[in-house]
């Protein structure tokens, strides 16, 4: 919803000022209407001149998820996908000593990457807020596979099956937030959220035929809006 307010001054000038102080804004940001305009006469000169401006703070531009170029798919050869198993290998089993209780993992070497699976119910520490830990610990173990490869050695990481509980999560909430659209007819503008998790959204409600999402904002704060398709 557009905010408006109405501005007023001894002049056209100061009433412009005093309405971009309220809104905390520059004029580039909103459009001015002159309302009124109370001219002193010859028989009311000591009646202040008083000047009403109606002042629209401009919405922001909406901009479009951004399209990200698909990476060239690289091919691991069977060296170098032995290699970076053994990297990995070699590194968890030797930070692993150091986690609290009982810590199994499995590493699966394919073309396209390492996939590794960690489990101990004590690791909350190592997935962080939203993952945030989890996928700075994967792309230290792509580092630590790609030691002497001919290729980076891509790592999918998940630890305590975080990746399928959170997907599962964002999906029942963009289930919830569409039926509240549905319901109430207005818009809803969920928190921000990294872009793999607004990806979860779109693709679940791409096979509702009556919301539409969109996001907007700017990293690391951008967003969702479900809203009801026009």
């Amino acid at each position: 919803m557009k905010k408006v307010i109405i501005a007023e001054g001894k002049t056209t000038t100061e009433a412009i000022n005093n309405g971009l102080k309220q809104l905390n804004t520059t004029k580039e940001n909103v459009t001015i209407k002159v309302l009124e305009e109370e001219k002193r006469m010859f028989f009311s000169i000591l009646t202040p001149r008083v000047v009403k401006v109606e002042m629209t703070l401009k919405e922001k531009e909406e901009k479009p998820e951004p399209v990200k170029k698909e990476r060239k798919k690289i091919k691991l050869s069977e060296e170098d996908q032995q290699k970076g198993k053994e990297n990995v290998e070699e590194f968890l089993k030797k930070i692993t000593k150091h986690f609290e209780g009982e810590t199994t993992y499995t590493v699966q070497a394919t073309e396209e990457g390492l996939n590794i699976d960690i489990m101990n119910k004590n690791l909350g520490f190592l997935i962080g807020y939203r993952g945030d830990t989890l996928y700075a610990f994967q792309d230290i173990l792509s580092s630590v596979a790609s030691k002497g490869t001919s290729n980076r050695v891509r790592v999918i990481l998940d630890i305590e099956k975080y990746k399928a509980k959170r997907e599962k999560t964002l999906e029942d909430l963009a289930t919830r937030m569409a039926k509240i659209v549905i319901r109430t007819r207005k818009e809803i503008k969920l928190e921000p959220m990294k872009p793999y998790e607004r990806k979860i959204i779109h693709t679940k409600l791409q096979e509702n035929n009556k919301v539409e999402t969109k996001s907007i904002g700017e990293e690391p704060h951008r967003r969702i809006v479900i809203s009801l398709k026009k």
